[in-house]
């Protein structure tokens, strides 16, 4: 983070692509090692933020960076928070609506850490899927019910 005239500058590492991009390119499936590698860096970075109390609530493919050597990086944190006891309500309107778990779609406000798990399910059924189609595509809230 660079100061700078009353401007926070953020500089971040370069990374080739993001998941979505990744998937579009890949002519055929994606390898089930390859698969197993993305979940486990999402995991393990979902799991670094949440035992720093920090909830992404933005989990979806554009939002993991993807280097050259495969390497996963989690980004966007524009809707993350803080999270910890006590328990606070935050908005219902968090999470691209595909990645969106059922408790909060139906107005849940008092969500943990499971909102980013949901999310990564979602994405790992995503790459896993021949289509590479999300798992849930409603048009709305209702329809994604």
């Amino acid at each position: 983070m660079i100061h700078y005239n009353k401007r926070l500058i953020l500089v971040f590492d370069y990374a080739d692509e993001d998941l979505k991009k990744y998937m579009t390119n890949q002519s055929g499936a994606i390898s089930v090692k390859v698969v197993k590698c993305f979940t486990y860096q999402m995991v393990k970075g979902i799991a670094y933020c949440h035992n720093n109390k920090v909830l992404h609530r933005d989990m979806k493919p554009q939002n993991l960076l993807i280097s050259g050597k495969k390497i996963l990086k989690l980004a966007d944190f524009g809707l993350a928070r803080a999270s910890g006891i006590p328990v606070k309500n935050y908005t219902s309107e968090v999470v691209t609506l595909w990645y969106r778990p059922p408790d909060v779609l139906l107005g849940n406000q008092t969500y943990n850490n499971t909102i980013d798990m949901w999310s990564i399910g979602c994405i790992m059924a995503e790459m896993i899927n021949a289509t590479k189609a999300p798992l849930f595509t409603g048009k709305n809230e209702a329809d994604q019910l």
